[in-house]
């Protein structure tokens, strides 16, 4: 268990392997923690020095008193750096986590190597922000069940959820007495809120680093036309599609999500002698 304090806070993060390899900063989206990267960590780690954070208001670190915008998770991004003393990093970022990503990029462009976005958009447009009051008004009412109907069958593709309807039951019964909670609950808020003024679009011109930015075909929060935004605006970036897959799309082809980082991180320049 690591804690580092920041501005008076405890902050929890997670590293996994050796410290001679590649770095890898991956981040969460809005309802995850550092124990939702738990499955593919013993994957992860063959190939890089594994660094999870939980964001303010997320999993073990603080839980705050007063609304903010996503700056303040990119001021603690660059802290947990300097006091890991990093100078450059590679960053994985999905949904929230990826907003997230995208905009420390933007603001601390030399701590980045390379970034893959997965889910991602470059603002909060007004069906998104719509969404995210339906979370809070449904967080509101304090009924677990209700926040749960509300938020999770929409993160995977129906698909999925079908042939997975088991095992999304038993994961409702877990899930049911966390979303009951108010401490969550409120936490959920601010997240949710912190990510409503959220625009980066004005700013994509000025990255110029390697990124990987990948839709979900059937992600129906960060539809394929948010990626397809990211790929025209920034200029060295790729542009990958997993077909059949949801929001939660690392879970639902956990495969091709380590293929990608693995692959993207890990290659060198290639030079071609003619």
């Amino acid at each position: 268990m690591s804690i580092f304090r920041y501005n008076n806070h405890d902050i929890f993060y997670e590293k996994d392997g050796e410290e001679k390899s590649p770095k890898l900063l991956i981040l969460n989206g809005i309802m995850m923690s550092t124990k939702s990267w738990i499955p593919f960590i013993e994957t992860l780690k063959e190939h890089f020095q594994v660094i999870r954070l939980d964001f303010f208001d997320q999993g073990q670190s603080v839980k705050l008193d007063y609304f903010y915008t996503q700056q303040i998770q990119i001021d603690l991004i660059k802290a947990l750096l300097d006091y890991l003393n990093i100078e450059k990093i590679n960053i994985a970022g999905i949904s929230y986590g990826g907003e997230v990503a995208l905009l420390f990029a933007c603001h601390y462009q030399q701590y980045v190597n390379r970034l893959i976005l997965f889910n991602s958009s470059a603002y909060t447009n007004p069906w998104l922000k719509d969404i995210g009051d339906g979370w809070i008004k449904a967080g509101s009412t304090r009924n677990g069940g209700l926040y749960y109907k509300t938020t999770i069958p929409v993160i995977y593709s129906s698909k999925y959820y079908e042939e997975k309807l088991d095992w999304m039951q038993r994961r409702e019964q877990i899930l049911v007495p966390v979303f009951s909670n108010p401490i969550f609950l409120d936490a959920m808020e601010r997240l949710t809120r912190s990510a409503e003024s959220f625009d980066v679009r004005e700013l994509l011109k000025n990255l110029n680093l390697p990124v990987m930015i990948v839709t979900a075909e059937a992600d129906i929060l960060t539809p394929k036309k948010d990626q397809e935004y990211l790929y025209k605006n920034i200029k060295d970036s790729n542009w990958v599609i997993i077909p059949e897959v949801g929001h939660a799309s690392m879970y639902e082809n956990p495969s091709m999500f380590t293929t990608l980082i693995t692959g993207f991180f890990l290659i060198k320049e290639i030079k071609y002698n003619i």
